[in-house]
């Protein structure tokens, strides 16, 4: 069972960057396809990027995203990363890395989840 940590969250201003990491406890981090969610206050949980586990196939969420954010990995160092630019007030949620066998958008598609980190864009 693979163990997932975020990292990178914080209070930014509108416009701003910001990069989230997430660091996976074990070598064998390349076989996940790996993901993000956000959750906004009183909002479901909703899909932000996807990567396979090459790294060679990424996906995002059309509607709010695309453009200003790139999922990318390191499979030598265990981590996923999500940079953020052109950051909006509407990006102010907790945000989740998930790991699983297929690249989704559907988090119930996903194993293994990290406790979040809490990203804060003021307007």
């Amino acid at each position: 069972q693979v163990q997932l940590v975020e990292s990178g969250g914080g209070l930014v201003q509108a416009g701003g960057s910001l990069r989230l990491a997430c660091a996976a406890s074990e070598r064998t981090f390349s076989i996940y396809d790996l993901a993000w969610f956000r959750q906004a206050p009183g909002k479901e949980r909703e899909f932000v990027a996807a990567i396979s586990r090459s790294g060679g196939d990424s996906t995002y969420s059309e509607d709010s995203v695309k453009g200003r954010f790139t999922i990318s990995r390191d499979n030598a160092k265990n981590t996923l990363y999500l940079q953020m630019n052109s950051l909006k007030p509407e990006d102010t949620a907790v945000y989740y890395c998930a790991a699983g066998f297929v690249v989704s958008s559907d988090s119930s598609r996903y194993w293994y989840w990290g406790q979040g980190t809490q990203v804060t864009v003021s307007s």
